[in-house]
């Protein structure tokens, strides 16, 4: 077993040869450059045909503005928020549908017109221009005709309309300035001036709500750094100048809905204190009405100055606790709105004095939770987890607040209680004091303890109106949308060069494709790849059409050929094997049909003919043979009649027309070709031919199919396996190597048939032959005679290939 390891062949040793590599790249420009063609073709098309898209930007800054005349009085908190979570909600709001709607409904949205090219019907929009006056006649913003309408010109008076409707196309004529009706909709059309009549126009009514969409699509909104201020605004569309228009309208609206956000708290406010006024406004006039009669009645003047000084303690007393209760009021009321269950904002009742501050803060923290959920409910849902812990933080911050709340109803119930105290005593000296005074004193305590409060409220009202008309948008617009021409969709100068890189890897890809999927042999340095077993030569492709059965002897019909040089090379190398020997047994054969050994059998014994060697050639394939119909003989009878006994040898054996070669066709196809083969007979039929010729070239079955050419082989002094190139896969390669190591043969090469150089095909690697790299150390010399058909030793003609540019100037 050791000894079997030793001498076992080894496969030759191969390195990558690069310029081979980038000449197998190259084998296929054509390739290259037409799917490079088709593609750059193809990206013309889509660049041509895509419509383009723009976009315009626009720069917004978040700051907290305060106004002038803010700073003349002291201003309720107005729900200040961080930078950061101000960023992110409010990034979320520039896109929201509520503020979208609105900013689209700035301006000019009802209809939009299109005009139709010539080519393909391609549509391109007409914003802000409107070639048609339209007017609508009857229209109801919830149902209207909503598809496109095509309107051509038909002279100064007459116009056609065309539009679908119940899934059919409908086609009407109509005339200026008259109304005419599609579905539920009445229209008009002014007479717009001269027009080709080849002109043709698509308008269609919009809602503002049809617009959403399209500009939510387009919209996208980023800071410009981490953690800054400002953000960008890009609006992308196909008309640069609907985006540049929708942007401002975007920024516009928001700035006014930011203002509206801020001056909500000082609104209900104010709505709160003139429910107060107006109930205080009607007790003052009573009150002062009841002086005047009283004093009328009983013709007092004034009242004393002990009365007077009761009067004024009494009533600053008094007015403290109405404004008391007043706060009381506030207070309960905003604890009502802490306690419903939806989450509104809530307003900062605010009366004075630093006691609110806590609350107002801590009210602020509540509003700024509660708009965060509603920005957070737009991305997420209500029972995922972060709106739950929005949720929780919520319902900490009310329970703080109510906190607050119950806190602060305790202490002005005190105030009041200690108010109450004070004003026991004061009224024991007014009830002293005589009847028509004190008469006087209770009506004009009325009147001042309700003038206070009104002139107290009436400067809150005052402080709110002043607070309002201070409070600025949270923005600022740095910078407009402009319209922008340049497209950025899709972009030119990118859609050809990706379709470049495309086609080259199209191109070089089908080149490595083929190759992968390639299942055949087609040079030498694949065969060597494969298998340990020599190649004695390569028959190169014969350079004209052959008839089936190749009937003429090629060899010596093109003697000075690259084919026939390359059979002689065979013939070389085939002297060399068994040299020893007087006269050679040689067997061919291969794996399948149709891989040319009968071609090789017949022209390698035309060719030994002419170096005066006595060669018969037997055609020992008694299934298909061919060698009849190679040399126009009747195949009545052959080798198969021999084997039968019969015939004698000399009964089979014919002559052709070329001196040296004989040939022994192989008869009527018999019932058990394999037996008869194996027979004694066709060994003692080898060995009488052997003592009679110099070659007894044996053209056998492919031993790939059936084993009939067995005993041949094993019989032969030189076993010829043929490989033919672009017909035999790689398996067939491993084919003899197999045959020689199940049987222990040292006589078996390959020849390498019907080679014509392919790059496309061809291995990469180059098979080095120094010492035992190449087959134990045996090695052939030939050469595949590939880049000398120029050389002026061959009669073949070169082919003019269509790429070349030479062949036009020759011509």
């Amino acid at each position: 077993m050791e000894e079997t390891e030793k001498t076992k062949p080894k496969l030759p040793s191969q390195e990558i040869d690069y310029i081979k590599l980038a000449k197998i790249l190259l084998s296929r420009w054509y390739w290259v450059v037409g799917s490079v063609v088709i593609c750059m073709v193809a990206a013309n098309i889509y660049l041509w045909y895509t419509p383009k898209i723009y976009a315009t930007s626009a720069t917004l800054k978040f700051e907290e503005k305060k106004s002038e005349i803010s700073d003349l009085i002291s201003l309720p908190g107005n729900n200040d928020r961080t930078n950061i979570s101000k960023i992110q909600s409010e990034t979320i709001v520039l896109q929201s549908s509520a503020l979208l709607l609105n900013a689209i409904k700035r301006f000019d949205y009802r209809f939009s017109f299109y005009i139709v090219g010539r080519v393909l019907n391609r549509t391109s929009e007409l914003y802000p221009q409107k070639p048609l006056d339209v007017e609508l006649v009857k229209f109801d913003s919830l149902n209207f005709y909503h598809d496109l309408i095509t309107y051509r010109p038909l002279d100064r008076s007459r116009f056609s309309i065309t539009y679908n409707s119940g899934g059919k196309q409908i086609k009407n004529t109509c005339y200026y300035d008259k109304p005419f009706t599609i579905g539920p909709t009445a229209f008009s059309i002014s007479y717009p001036g001269v027009m080709p009549k080849t002109a043709l126009f698509l308008f269609k009514i919009n809602a503002a709500e049809d617009l959403v969409g399209r500009v939510r699509n387009g919209l996208h909104v980023a800071e410009t750094a981490r953690n800054s201020n400002i953000i960008s605004l890009q609006e992308t569309d196909s008309n640069p100048q609907f985006a540049a228009d929708v942007l401002n309208a975007i920024m516009k609206e928001y700035l006014v809905y930011d203002r509206n956000q801020r001056t909500q708290s000082a609104s209900q406010m104010i709505k709160f204190i003139d429910n107060q006024l107006d109930f205080l406004s009607n007790e003052v006039k009573g009150s002062e009405s009841s002086i005047s009669q009283y004093q009328n009645k009983k013709k007092i003047m004034d009242v004393s100055s002990t009365s007077s000084r009761a009067l004024n303690k009494v009533t600053e007393l008094e007015s403290q606790s109405s404004i008391l209760k007043i706060d009381l009021l506030s207070v309960d009321q905003l604890k009502k709105e802490v306690l419903k269950s939806d989450d509104n904002e809530l307003p900062n009742f605010n009366t004075g004095g630093t006691e609110h501050q806590q609350l107002n803060d801590a009210i602020s923290a509540l509003n700024l939770l509660i708009r965060n959920k509603k920005v957070a409910l737009k991305t997420y849902t209500a029972n995922s987890q972060t709106i739950q812990d929005i949720n929780q933080q919520i319902l900490q911050a009310k329970n703080s607040i109510l906190g607050s709340i119950n806190a602060m109803h305790d202490l002005i119930v005190n105030k009041l209680s200690y108010i109450q105290n004070q004003i026991g005593p004061i009224n024991q000296q007014i009830a002293e004091l005589p009847s028509a005074e004190r008469d006087m004193v209770a009506l004009k305590r009325d009147f001042e303890i309700n003038d206070k409060v009104y002139s107290f409220l009436s400067e809150k009202k005052l402080d709110a109106q002043i607070n309002t008309a201070g409070i600025l948008p949270g923005a600022t617009i740095i910078d407009e949308a402009k319209p922008n021409y340049s497209p950025v969709s899709p972009n030119d100068q990118q859609v050809q060069r990706s379709s470049e890189i495309l086609g080259l890897a199209i191109g070089l890809g089908l080149i490595i494709l083929i190759r992968v999927i390639n299942p055949y042999i087609y040079d030498k340095e694949t065969i060597e790849s494969l298998t340990a077993i020599p190649i004695i030569g390569v028959i190169r492709k014969f350079p004209e059409p052959i008839d089936e059965y190749s009937s003429q002897i090629l060899a010596i019909s093109k003697p000075k050929s690259i084919f026939a040089e390359s059979v002689r090379s065979v013939r070389t190398n085939l002297s060399f094997l068994a040299s020893e020997k007087k006269s050679k047994v040689i067997c061919i054969t291969s794996e399948v049909a149709g891989e040319g050994k009968s071609f090789v059998a017949v022209n390698l014994s035309s060719t030994l003919s002419l170096i005066d060697k006595k060669v018969i050639l037997v055609g020992a394939d008694l299934r298909r043979s061919k060698l009849h119909k190679t040399f126009r003989v009747p195949n009545d009878i052959g080798l198969s009649n021999y084997l039968a006994n019969q015939c004698t040898a000399d009964d089979i054996i014919s002559h052709s027309g070329q001196p040296n070669l004989d040939f022994i066709v192989s008869g009527p196809v018999p019932p058990n070709p394999s037996e008869l083969l194996h027979s004694k007979r066709m060994s003692e039929l080898i060995a009488d031919l052997n003592s009679r010729y110099d070659v007894v070239m044996i053209d056998t079955a492919p031993i790939g199919l059936v084993s009939d050419a067995v005993p041949l082989i094993r019989s032969s002094d030189i076993n010829l396996f043929v490989i033919r190139s672009g017909k035999s896969k790689f398996y067939a390669a491993t084919v003899p190597q197999r045959i020689a190591q199940e049987y222990h043969l040292d006589n078996t090469v390959i020849v390498l048939n019907a080679f014509a150089q392919d790059l496309l095909h061809s291995r990469y690697y180059t098979t080095k032959f120094t010492g035992e790299n190449y087959g134990g150390g045996k090695y052939y010399y030939y050469s595949d005679y590939t880049g000398y058909e120029s050389s002026g030793y061959y009669v073949d003609k070169n082919e003019d290939k269509w790429w070349d540019i030479r062949r036009w100037f020759k011509r």
